[in-house]
């Protein structure tokens, strides 16, 4: 080992930074009680760190709360405005369309985190621009582009089976007359708009990466009370009924599209201070994006399983609750909306953290990247227990926002303690989730999430339910483990993880996607 701190970090990256001192993986993660000055520098960054993923995590976490209320706006004026029947084929195709569809926005996009968040810091970190020094910033235009381009393929496949063959997939899994043929006229009008879904996504991440947290959020705030509007004007004023809602959300999600490619225009591309921050963006290059695709759908298609397998677990739970009976199945939903909304936290949460792992292991900062990893995990179990504890004093009062009869309440009241259990575990999952999406090891999270909700929680929890006596409190107590495996495996995997080789992984991975596409159309990208 060299004989100084500086040497140590030296050879453990080219880049050298002051905080980064050591890269001993066997370290602790706080400084030895020895020395009171290093102690203290320790401490700032690693509050430094907190303070800075809790700045990202908020406007990201209002984007979601934003985006979900856009559909969620319009199953309420369906319900209001229209009869039971339309609000039940309205709620059930937006949660088709987020079972499918939207997860490939919000699991397939993980690619960006992976690559585009590394690409910004990147050719930083080797002190040079992204023209003489390889992929960098001018790389992220093109990942953004070759994204909108594989995320776009993925959707075609499913917009394909909404308008085709949803009717038969629905009469398929028993569902009634009146669900299975609304929901497929519903779905076939929404498929336009849903594209407009996944390319905001895509855009999001592209700025997210530049370390502009905020943007989406400014662009909701505006979208979401005029999707109401337009919702109210096609549902009623223009007479569509509840195909006007499907529609008037469309709408919504390409106007969302549009506002934020007008930011990024108008307010940072246009504003860009130096030539270094316009790089981000060299223009339209369709056919290096349409090159060596195949990495990037990889890593979307395993960020799509990451995150589809534990949403599909959920809608696996809506499902068996219905054969409990129509007690269970509305104190289901009850739980599930309130769910729905507290999971927007530590998603958001493993959102910031994948940008902001990605920034530090593209700007070779091991030790940095390490920091902001537990530092994510502390802050998810800080976020996690806060919540845990207002569940359960507020348990017996959270039925009652959502329905009158006491029946409901009173069960929902039972539920609440398994929901707010597995709260810090949940804040885990979103935490450490995002680390590892930073690193492009989605694989990891897949794997984990099949074996802890499929190979045993999940059936275990149906066995409680059905055969062990335990009803609905027995689907909860099964997401309870599943969750619990999932947070706890997935910190260890992230605390084991070396840092030195995930910066030289980072590094290697566009590297290789440059040489591949500069290969392939025998140039590269010229400014």
């Amino acid at each position: 080992m060299p004989n100084s701190d500086a040497d140590t970090e030296q050879q453990c990256s080219p880049y050298h930074h002051e905080e980064d001192t050591t890269c001993d993986e066997t370290s602790p993660l706080l400084p030895s009680s020895t020395d009171a000055r290093p102690r203290r520098s320790e401490y700032v960054l690693w509050l430094d760190e907190m303070w800075f993923l809790t700045k990202a995590a908020v406007p990201v976490i209002l984007a979601y709360i934003l985006q979900n209320s856009l559909q969620t706006a319009s199953v309420l004026i369906v319900g209001r405005l229209l009869s039971s029947e339309a609000l039940a084929v309205a709620a059930f195709s937006y949660m088709f369309a987020m079972a499918t569809a939207w997860l490939i926005a919000l699991g397939g996009t993980s690619a960006l985190d992976t690559l585009a968040s590394t690409s910004f810091t990147l050719s930083a970190a080797k002190g040079g621009n992204s023209a003489s020094s390889g992929p960098g910033r001018s790389n992220l235009g093109i990942l953004l582009q070759r994204g909108i381009v594989v995320l776009s393929s993925f959707y075609l496949g499913v917009a394909i089976i909404w308008v085709f063959f949803s009717e038969g997939l629905f009469r398929l899994l028993h569902q009634p007359e009146v669900i299975s043929v609304g929901s497929a006229r519903f779905l076939a009008l929404l498929a336009p708009g849903g594209l407009g879904y996944v390319w905001f996504e895509c855009m999001k991440k592209f700025l997210q990466a530049q370390g502009l947290y905020r943007a989406g959020t400014y662009v909701l705030l505006i979208t979401a009370p005029f999707n109401v509007v337009l919702n109210y004007i096609f549902v009623k004023t223009l007479g569509f009924g509840l195909m006007g809602a499907p529609v008037a959300t469309g709408i919504s999600y390409w106007l969302s599209f549009c506002l934020l490619v007008g930011y990024y225009a108008f307010f940072v591309h246009g504003k860009a201070r130096d030539k270094e921050e316009e790089e981000c963006w060299t223009g339209l290059h369709p056919r290096r994006a349409c090159t060596n695709m195949g990495p990037f759908a990889k890593l979307a298609f395993l960020g799509v399983i990451h995150v589809g397998t534990e949403w599909w677990a959920f809608e696996i739970v809506a499902l068996a609750a219905g054969r409990l009976g129509t007690l269970p199945l509305a104190a289901q939903s009850v739980v599930m909306t309130a769910d729905q909304i507290i999971n927007t936290i530590p998603f958001g949460l493993g959102v910031a953290e994948s940008a902001r792992l990605g920034n530090m292991l593209g700007a070779g900062r091991p030790m940095a990247a390490r920091r902001s990893a537990h530092s994510a995990a502390l802050l998810s179990v800080l976020f996690g227990s806060v919540i845990s504890i207002t569940l359960l004093a507020t348990r017996h009062k959270v039925g009652g926002l959502f329905n009158d009869d006491d029946r409901v309440i009173e069960l929902v009241a039972e539920i609440m303690p398994y929901v707010a259990l597995f709260q810090i575990a949940d804040g885990l999952n979103g935490s450490c989730g995002g680390a590892l999406r930073g690193m492009g090891r989605q694989w990891v999270g897949a794997l984990v999430n099949c074996v802890s909700y499929y190979a045993g929680a999940l059936p275990g929890g149906i066995w409680f339910a059905f055969r062990g006596g335990w009803g609905l409190a027995g689907l909860w107590m099964g997401q309870c483990v599943a969750l619990s495996l999932v947070g706890i495996l997935e910190w260890i995997v992230v605390a084991q993880s070396n840092w030195v080789e995930e910066v030289r992984k980072a590094a290697a991975r566009l590297e290789e996607d440059q040489q591949d596409t500069d290969a392939s159309l025998g140039a590269p990208l010229c400014h």
